[in-house]
């Protein structure tokens, strides 16, 4: 009978409790196997042997037959463990005691116990060899097992072997060994729930009576929401340093998907209306199917997904799309595997998919977000997840929709950049020279290279200006700032310059007068400082005929000269202030330089940086001018790529001139009595001179000229007088004197006896003009070549 009871007895307590069963003699008769998970001592290691074996220290005669109490157990392994335990007697059939049954409390016997099972947080407890003794429902919830499937094994046996895994057993070792509490968070899978989790974990030794470590508990809480939400701004702030670094509109896109995959999508695309990689207005979206361009998309995987399209390539999205939805609607459309227009969309993208490369199994989920600027549609972002277990949920949708808002307006501001660059760029090459006139008196190579700086295109700007008696102006000028308003300065100095120098005037007195206009437009257009719309200017001019070269700077470089023998030297220029400062003068330099000298015009983006030294860059400079070359415009060329900074950081103008010289063969000179009888014989050795040019059928009107201006010059000017002929590309005649009024042109009356030579002369001849000199004044009159 006690053999059956003690069987019921056992039976029924087997899966809810450590039991043991001791005979009246105190051995140990029978042993359940919740107290071989309990203490690690099997059963035929038990029973049959006394129970004080089990006894890590003695204990009061009087435990049996009194009530509950903690006792110290010896582990199987050695440690201590101890147990609070319940004493029933046992009776035999005659009424004497038989024995006892000895129970440690089960699970869920206590409140404590049962918090344990009921926490909503993962829970467990291992021994200090990392095996598992507890486990509560939530745990085996996350784990997919039930408790019996853990209890005593080891805790690497029962994962895989992945680096969260081994992180987790080197932190409960650290506990066991240190008896330290520890705190931590991971990111891993949830075996049962199908997805990644973030947790946040909490171990710390659970210690016996003695205060020895017996144990080690953990607490897990699924802090998956707040992770993401980390990540998420984490993210956003990386969008906010990574995306919109340079100002173009491709690689803003291609920047985008650099932060989407793979931290947020395993396939992500961009594409945009049309008109945004253009220089149209925005247009109205239209009703139907939207066409747009793919300018980015990239893969966790490259190749897998192929892209649907490639880079550069139309397609038409048709209304009910996702990616058409979230343009028309204006905001994020989510979309899962399962869902009609999920099934469609993939169906339609894996029909166009270059080659016939469809999806690889495993999209289930996929996000369509409205790229939207300042009020205005720009295209859209599509991000699908394939091996991301997640789907994408109304958070993601909020996170999408704030980083398209800032990568849009990156997008758009990137446009605007390059419309404006564009515009600017268009402005500045239709004020500069297209085709530089025709004249003897120099050879010329020039070059213009825009910034490509985020500044934007600078006000640098250069002029060839044909001059009257053969010379020729040679313009170089800089705008303070950059953009759209310094081309339109630009523009209005070089007509300025071309202006003041068809009167003729000498470089130091042009420059100041330009001074004055620059001064005027600072104050009349922004009432700003006036140093705040300055400009550098150098302005020169060189006279074939006596092979001078004068030049006045305000703020500017000085020229580069290389002689015929090869030798090259900067000129020595007085540099006054830059344009706009006002109150100060500006200086004249003339030098004489032998024909077929070049001299080098520039602004300072061709030698500033900050990356060098500038006597270093000037020095680079001279060596490159002085390099042999085949022709003025390979020079020109030579120069670029050997002084110019690999990222030139503002625009560079550069004006190279080889000087010609007008020999004596071409000029003519008379010295001019103060005698009107001296006309006629003037007239008869110009005639002399056209003859020997083989210029005979010109003389007539020559003659008149000479005629006129020669008269003019004895009755109103002052001695000495000149007459000068020079056969360029046209017939001129000048005629000096040292009086410094200048005649005016008009219209005699009926009954006036003069006021008609210069009428006369402006009818006969191609243009004429008057200009001042240092002893007084040259009039002087252009006329076409036989055949021109």
């Amino acid at each position: 009978m006690m053999r059956r009871d003690n069987r019921i007895i056992l039976g029924r307590m087997k899966d809810v409790a450590a039991v043991a069963v001791i005979d009246a003699h105190g051995t140990v008769t029978g042993w359940t196997e919740g107290a071989e998970l309990l203490t690690g001592h099997p059963a035929d290691e038990v029973v049959g042997r006394p129970a004080t074996d089990l006894l890590a220290e003695d204990v009061p005669g009087d435990i049996l037959t009194g009530p509950a109490g903690p006792v110290a157990l010896r582990h199987h392994d050695g440690h201590r463990l101890v147990l609070p335990l319940t004493v029933c007697p046992l009776t035999g059939a005659a009424g004497q005691p038989a024995g006892y049954v000895v129970t440690a409390l089960p699970p869920g016997t206590t409140l404590a116990a049962r918090a344990f099972e009921q926490a909503s947080m993962s829970m467990s407890v291992f021994d200090l060899r990392q095996r598992y003794l507890r486990v509560n429902a939530a745990a085996c919830h996350a784990m997919g097992v039930p408790e019996e499937a853990l209890l005593g094994r080891f805790f690497p046996d029962t994962v895989a072997d992945t680096e969260h895994s081994r992180g987790f057993l080197a932190q409960l070792r650290e506990v066991a060994g240190t008896g330290r509490p520890v705190r931590y968070e991971s990111y891993t899978d949830a075996p049962a729930l199908d997805q990644e989790q973030a947790w946040s974990i909490e171990m710390w030794p659970v210690r016996d009576a003695s205060g020895e470590p017996a144990a080690v508990a953990l607490a897990a809480s699924d802090s998956s929401e707040q992770y993401w939400a980390r990540r998420r701004l984490a993210l956003l702030n990386e969008a906010a340093t990574r995306v919109g670094t340079t100002l173009d509109v491709i690689g803003t896109a291609e920047e985008m998907i650099a932060v989407l995959v793979p931290q947020y999508a395993d396939f992500a695309s961009v594409d945009l209306l049309d008109w945004v990689l253009g220089a149209d207005e925005p247009p109205t979206l239209p009703d139907g199917g939207v066409v747009l361009r793919r300018v980015a998309h990239g893969s966790h995987h490259p190749g897998h997904p192929a892209a649907a399209l490639y880079l550069g390539e139309t397609d038409v999205y048709q209304p009910t799309s996702p990616p058409a939805r979230a343009l028309h609607e204006s905001r994020a459309v989510l979309s899962q595997a399962g869902e009609p227009e999920f099934v469609q969309w993939v169906a339609e993208r894996n029909a166009r998919s270059p080659g016939g490369r469809p999806f690889r199994q495993g999209a289930h989920s996929m996000i369509a977000v409205p790229l939207r600027a300042r009020g205005t549609t720009l295209g859209v972002a599509v991000c699908v997840r394939i091996g991301h277990p997640d789907d994408y949920g109304p958070d993601d949708a909020v996170f999408a929709e704030e980083l398209a808002s800032r990568a849009a307006v990156c997008i758009d501001n990137a446009r605007r950049f390059t419309r404006e660059r564009a515009t600017a760029l268009t402005l500045q090459h239709s004020l500069l020279p297209r085709g530089l006139p025709g004249q003897a008196a120099v050879d010329v190579a020039h070059r213009y290279l825009p910034s490509g700086s985020l500044a934007g295109i600078g006000g640098d700007w250069f002029d060839v200006i044909p001059l009257s008696g053969g010379r020729v102006g040679l313009v170089v000028g800089d705008v303070v700032g950059h953009g759209i308003q310094s081309s339109a300065t630009m523009g209005r100095l070089r007509t300025a310059v071309r202006t003041l120098a068809d009167v003729d005037l000498p470089p130091d007195e042009l420059l100041t007068h330009l001074d004055d206009l620059v001064t005027h437009l600072a104050a009349d257009d922004s009432g700003e400082e006036v140093a705040e719309l300055g400009a550098t200017c150098l302005y020169a001019v060189y006279d074939p005929v006596s092979r001078r070269l004068a030049l006045a700077a305000a703020g500017h470089p000085a020229p580069a000269v290389v002689l015929p023998g090869g030798t090259a030297e900067f000129l020595p220029v007085t540099a006054g202030p830059p344009l706009g400062v006002g109150g100060l003068p500006f200086e004249a330099t003339e030098r004489e330089l032998p024909e077929g000298s070049v001299v080098a015009l520039y602004t300072d983006g061709l030698i500033e940086d900050r990356e060098r030294d500038l006597d270093g860059a000037t020095e680079e400079l001279r060596r490159a001018l002085t390099a042999p070359a085949a022709s003025l415009e390979a020079l020109a060329d030579n120069v670029l790529k050997a002084v110019l900074p690999d990222q030139p950081g503002d625009d560079v103008a550069l004006l190279l001139v080889r000087t010609r010289a007008l020999g004596a063969d071409r000029v003519a000179t008379w010295d001019v009595p103060p005698d009107p009888a001296q006309v006629a014989v003037l007239r008869q050795a110009a005639s002399g001179q056209l003859t020997a040019w083989g210029l005979a059928e010109t003389a007539f009107v020559t003659e008149l000229v000479v005629s006129e201006l020669v008269t003019n010059a004895i009755r109103y000017g002052e001695p000495p007088i000149q007459l000068r002929l020079i056969r360029d590309r046209a017939l001129i005649c000048e005629v000096s004197d040292a009086s410094s009024t200048s005649p005016h042109l008009r219209r005699a009356h009926a009954y006036d006896e003069g006021g008609r030579g210069l009428l006369l002369v402006a009818q006969l001849t191609q243009r004429w003009g008057s200009r001042q000199t240092g002893a007084g004044k040259t009039i002087w009159a252009e006329q076409p070549l036989p055949g021109d």
